[in-house]
């Protein structure tokens, strides 16, 4: 006789979306990669002398591409391969050291066959997708950087930066118009829409630093 299978279907299962800097980590992912690759120095003096960047964001308010034109001035087109590796080294030297304490007994308490946990998050993909590997995340839905057709970075973004409704947009797309969303977990104003989704929304509950 054959043996019924225990596993949930996936489209059936309980999706558990956590934002990932403030509310797993203590502090801006994007912001300690950047200090770690290239250093304060580097960075106040590129914002100095490309006031351009600033006085855009003031117009737009729009973080992504701010995000995405810095890391350009930093790294100038770098390969993503390239850029693959230093955001290894980055996770390697870093380690768990991020992570609020409290919000990874949470992220773990929803470690269940029934549900999917997944970052969703602004920062890049590409930067925050090892720290879900590290912590054993389902999946990572983050900004894409854009890269040329030779691929090297632009400074641009690829699509929305993932925030406020782009995080629902982009949560709809991988799991389907009616998905579960169960449990959502943020702490800006970048989160009031999955938070408010979610049937349970927990809105800056983790205050743990390492």
């Amino acid at each position: 006789m054959m043996r019924k299978s225990t596993k949930t279907p996936a489209d059936a299962k309980k999706v558990i979306a956590f934002d990932f800097d403030g509310t797993l980590t203590y502090t801006d992912s994007f912001i300690a990669f950047l200090m770690s690759s290239k250093g304060n120095l580097q960075i106040a003096s590129a914002l100095t002398f490309q006031p351009g960047m600033l006085l855009d964001y003031l117009k737009t308010k729009d973080r992504g591409a701010l995000k995405a034109r810095l890391l350009y001035k930093l790294l100038g087109d770098i390969s993503q391969g390239d850029l693959e590796t230093l955001v290894k080294a980055f996770v390697t030297k870093t380690g768990m050291s991020l992570f609020r304490p409290d919000a990874l007994k949470a992220w773990e308490h929803h470690d269940l066959p029934d549900r999917t946990r997944v970052i969703v998050t602004a920062s890049p993909d590409i930067l925050v997708r090892p720290f879900g590997k590290l912590i054993g995340a389902d999946r990572v839905i983050g900004t894409r950087l854009k890269f040329s057709a030779a691929g090297t970075l632009l400074p641009e973004l690829d699509g929305l930066n993932c925030r406020g409704e782009e995080k629902m947009c982009r949560l709809r797309a991988t799991f389907g118009e009616l998905f579960d969303l169960d449990s959502a977990y943020g702490d800006t104003a970048g989160d009031t829409e999955m938070l408010a989704a979610a049937t349970h929304g927990h809105y800056r509950v983790f205050t743990q630093k390492p």
